[in-house]
């Protein structure tokens, strides 16, 4: 018996891998984060499997319905949003699996940031603007965050921001992010990425909370600050293609 976390990605059915949906399709035990994860992505389970939305459960719940298919035998498709190993609440899933001797796997799925990139029709590493790409989250109600991790020491180092759980507090990221980036920084805000009401709005870090306030949300959306999601930006081509510079499958450079 083999408990899979599954990452479904950010929403549409068709981003599911064919891995995931394949397993998805396997096991006669099924547990998806309902406030997360379509119906629609969980529609290939087999016939007469279990399907349960984890949403209103608890972790003693979840655990409780995996000890039950442990007992029969039964594979167990856990299935979360995006991909598991981000924000996907598994490590403690993780430990009491452990601690009961139960195997399982983690398949990945595509994450947030990537499907809201893709939306966006942007990319987020453009060359001499920005190279690396941070993901993070706001504390707010949840668990919190550790010392040194702080919005303020992020934006130091000028990186693409992938801000979760920030939709409420786009007032403080303002703040913190405004002395760093200045007040008229690129800002992206992505609701639902990947669903039929998906929405995007764009602004600056000076704009964006009231524009957000306007249109009405209030969760599930991610929140991508930086340079490299303006217009303009006037780049160099990167080292990658350029005939002038040898490459380990192109090792003579050309004119």
């Amino acid at each position: 018996m083999t408990v899979y976390f599954i990452g479904a990605g950010p929403g549409d059915p068709e981003l599911l891998t064919i891995k995931a949906a394949r397993i998805i399709g396997e096991c006669p035990v099924c547990l998806y984060a309902g406030s997360l994860v379509p119906e629609a992505v969980v529609a290939c389970a087999p016939s007469g499997a279990l399907v349960m939305d984890t949403a209103p459960m608890t972790l003693d719940d979840t655990h409780g319905a995996i000890m039950a298919a442990h007992a029969k035998g039964q594979d167990v498709a856990r299935v979360h949003s995006g991909d598991p190993s981000l924000y996907g609440a598994i490590a403690e899933q993780i430990r009491r699996l452990k601690a009961d001797g139960i195997d399982y796997q983690i398949i990945p799925g595509v994450p947030a940031y990537a499907a809201a990139a893709a939306a966006l029709g942007t990319e987020l590493t453009v060359p001499e603007v920005a190279q690396s790409i941070i993901l993070t989250r706001m504390s707010m109600k949840s668990t919190g965050m550790p010392a040194g991790e702080t919005l303020e020491n992020f934006a130091k180092t000028g990186a693409t921001l992938a801000i979760h759980l920030g939709i409420r507090a786009l007032r403080e990221i303002e703040r913190q992010l405004a002395p760093y980036y200045g007040e008229d920084c690129p800002v992206a805000v992505v609701y639902r990425v990947g669903w039929p009401d998906q929405m995007i709005i764009r602004g600056t870090l000076m704009t964006v909370r009231e524009q957000v306030r306007a249109a009405k949300i209030t969760r599930t959306a991610l929140i991508l600050v930086g340079p490299a999601l303006g217009e303009n930006h006037g780049f160099a081509d990167s080292a990658l293609y350029d005939a002038a510079k040898p490459h380990v499958l192109r090792p003579k450079a050309t004119a």
